[in-house]
Formats: C-alpha cells, sequence, structure tokens
C-alpha cells in the first residue's frame, strides 16, 4: 500500500507544477499534455515484463527495483527541465519504465499472499492509496511550491522512496513460505486459501491474446483508466482556470474527488466480498459491482457541465466517484479468478492496455481543449469512453478459470 502512494504522489505532483512551469517555460495546452501523456509511454513497456518477473522471481525484487528507478526520474526532473524539452520527455519517460511495473508486481504477490476470502477488500484497501497519495500530493505540492518553489517538490517527494526501500527490503517477502516470522498456522492458512503459491510457469501470447474474458478485464481496466488519468493530469487545471480557484487552494479543491474515491473503494471492497460470503454467485458480484461503479461515474460525468458553480460542480464529480467505488470488487480482481498463478501478467496485459489512456487522455485533452476551448466536451468524452467499458465487462466478463 505504501509503494502505490508514494506511486501517486510522484505521478500526481506533475498535474500541478505544471501550471508554474507552464507558464514560466511558455507551454501551449498541447505541450502541457505531452509533458503529461510521455510518462505513459514508457509506463507500458514494463507492465507485462514485471509481471512475468514477479509471477518467476517473486515480487519484492522487482517492485524494489522499480520504485527506486522511479524516484530518481523524480529526483532530477527539475534539472531535466531545465536542460530543454527534450531531456524532461526523456526523466518522464524513465520514470514511467520505474512504475509501470507496480500494479502487477503487487498484485502478484497479493496472489501468493491474501485468502479468496479476504481478495476484494484487501486489493480495495491498497487501491485506496491511489487517492490518498493523490490527496497528499494535491494538498502538500500547492505548500512546497508556494513556500520553496515547484523544483522542490520533486525533490522531496524523490527522496522518500529512498526511506521507503530500507524498510521494504528489510520486513517483506515475495511468498509466506519465504517469512521467518509467520506462523506455522498461519503459513498453513494462507497456503491452502490464497488463489496461488509458488512461481507461475510460462504461459504461450496465444493463449491470452484471443481469451475473451481477458479482454473483458482490459477494456475496463482502460476505460477506467481513461477518467482516472484524465482527472489526475488535468483536474487540477480545470479548477484553476474553469472554476477560477487560485493556486494555493486548487490542490483542497481538486482532492475532494479523490477523498470520494478513498471511502468508497473500501466500502466497495467489504460490499463485494460480503455479497460473496452470502451464497452469491461470483460471476453476478463482479458485473454488479463493475455495472454501479461504471454506469454511476458516466452519468455523473456528463451532468457536470449542466453545474455552473464550483460547489455543484465538485459534489456532481464526488458522487461519481463514490459510485467508481464498487470497481473494486468488479474487474480490478478478476484477474486472479481467471488466471491464479499468473495473476502479475495478466495484470500486466491488462495495465498495459490500460496505460495507453495515460499518453492519449492526456495529450487529446489538451488538444481538445486548444480546438475547441470546452471543459464540457472533455466531460463528455470521458463519459463516453466509461460507459463503453462498463457495457463491454458486463458482456464478456467471466469467473471461470482460463489459465493453469
Amino acid at each position: 500500500m505504501s509503494a502505490v502512494f508514494i506511486c501517486y504522489i510522484d505521478r500526481v505532483v506533475i498535474s500541478l507544477t505544471i501550471i508554474p512551469m507552464g507558464a514560466e517555460l511558455g507551454w501551449s495546452n498541447t505541450e502541457k499534455g505531452i509533458v503529461l501523456g510521455s510518462f505513459y509511454l514508457a509506463y507500458m513497456v514494463t507492465q507485462i515484463y514485471g509481471g512475468i518477473l514477479s509471477d518467476r522471481i517473486g515480487a519484492k525484487f522487482v517492485l524494489g527495483v522499480g520504485l527506486i528507478t522511479w524516484s530518481l526520474f523524480t529526483l532530477i526532473t527539475p534539472l531535466a527541465a531545465a536542460a530543454g524539452f527534450t531531456i524532461l520527455i526523456l526523466a518522464r519517460l524513465g520514470m514511467g519504465l520505474g512504475e509501470g511495473v507496480t500494479f502487477p508486481a503487487w498484485h502478484s504477490l497479493y496472489a501468493r499472499w491474501i485468502p479468496k476470502s479476504e481478495r476484494s477488500r484487501s486489493v480495495a484497501a491498497t487501491n485506496s492509496a491511489i487517492p490518498l497519495g493523490t490527496i497528499f500530493g494535491l494538498v502538500v505540492t500547492p505548500i512546497i511550491i508556494t513556500q520553496l518553489s515547484w523544483h522542490w517538490a520533486f525533490y522531496l517527494y524523490g527522496a522518500i522512496g529512498f526511506v521507503w526501500y530500507f524498510f521494504w527490503s528489510k520486513y517483506v517477502t515475495s511468498s509466506p513460505g519465504e517469512s521467518a516470522t509467520i506462523s506455522e498456522k498461519e503459513l498453513t492458512y494462507i497456503v491452502e486459501n490464497a488463489p496461488a503459491s509458488g512461481p507461475g510457469e510460462n504461459l504461450d501470447w496465444r493463449i491470452w491474446l484471443f481469451n475473451r474474458p481477458l479482454w473483458a478485464i482490459a477494456v475496463a481496466h482502460f476505460c477506467n483508466n481513461y477518467t482516472l488519468f484524465v482527472f489526475l493530469s488535468w483536474l487540477p487545471t480545470f479548477v484553476n482556470e474553469k472554476l477560477g480557484i487560485e493556486l494555493a487552494a486548487v490542490g483542497v479543491i481538486a482532492m475532494l474527488p479523490h477523498i470520494a474515491s478513498f471511502l468508497s473503494a473500501n466500502l466497495g471492497g467489504y460490499f463485494a466480498d460480503s455479497l460473496i460470503a452470502r451464497g452469491v454467485k461470483l460471476l453476478t458480484v463482479r458485473k454488479l459491482c463493475n455495472t454501479l461503479a461504471f454506469g454511476g461515474l458516466a452519468t455523473c460525468l456528463c451532468l457536470v457541465p449542466q453545474f455552473t458553480t464550483t460547489f455543484g460542480v465538485m459534489a456532481i464529480i464526488c458522487v461519481g466517484k463514490l459510485f467508481s467505488g464498487f470497481g473494486a470488487g468488479g474487474y480490478i480482481v478478476n484477474h486472479a479468478d481467471i488466471g491464479p498463478k499468473y495473476t502479475g501478467r495478466l495484470m500486466g496485459v491488462t495495465n498495459t492496455f490500460a496505460a495507453i489512456p495515460g499518453l492519449v487522455g492526456g495529450i487529446l485533452t489538451g488538444v481538445i481543449l486548444d480546438v475547441t476551448n470546452s471543459w464540457d466536451m472533455v466531460f463528455y468524452v470521458t463519459a463516453g469512453v466509461t460507459f463503453f467499458g462498463g457495457a463491454f465487462y458486463f458482456l464478456f466478463a467471466s469467473t471461470d478459470k482460463q489459465f493453469d
């Protein structure tokens, strides 16, 4: 959970610092979109390999190396910006390479550590570090910018990763069997009830490439991340430019949807596990949770342009994010249903696909704003993508084991 928290502090910092950076360096909205989106071009590269390595040699090593890598590139971002636009893009690419292993690695770790009956709530708890890290970044970054400079946001956040690594290397193991502190009783219980134990074998790419249930997860993941990444990259700018909020208060306003996400993700995880405990069919739980998440969020996004006050706009966005928390019991835990031993690499496959919106969504939003000068169109496009993701998952999802 702490790794995901740091991941999103380091990821969200650019969405706030880009306001003074863009003004200082004279960037257009399209250029801002390139800076924001370039990270995801490299982020896609290490997803599948990160998952494969995590399943084979252990997530502890893979995630540790990844976090140190992205922390280093976070630290040097101000130096890269001073060296020129191209060098800055290269630094953003390096950061993306490091962060790309995060989600495949921890999903691989959880497949071996977390019993099936606790999986939705555990994944939800870790995913709730996404809004927590985002909230922290949105609140603290403006303070750092105003009190020190935008440069120091990168220096301070980058240093956190090296502190984290000390504790990670000392206390974490990739599987229960490697732990020196676990009791025999707990070890037996986890091995008998966790989705997977031991390393995953080779998995022919032709098997998963044409698998419909895996594509159902991938499409839902893509569409969910389109909304997430547009919000991460552009919501502070929307709050600043469209709603007229001063930079010092931008983070406080922009964090509200992420607070809603934190609360709803954990509730969504417990909701799914409670339905499963009551005997509701697993596939029914997955589809119900996913439909509530995607349908509710998309409807609220469609309504955003109907509101003209800051309170009204942020309230309807927050309601949408409350709905989105039900996704904790939907597509995001479905990887371990269909391929327990291969959870890391399956997450790598879908998260590679789901990283595309970070690149496309960030740049496309900048282009939409430059061409139409309309934030309404940004929300309508995002709502349409979300509706499609929910519908596709409902039609093609499965909880039957596909890979063994």
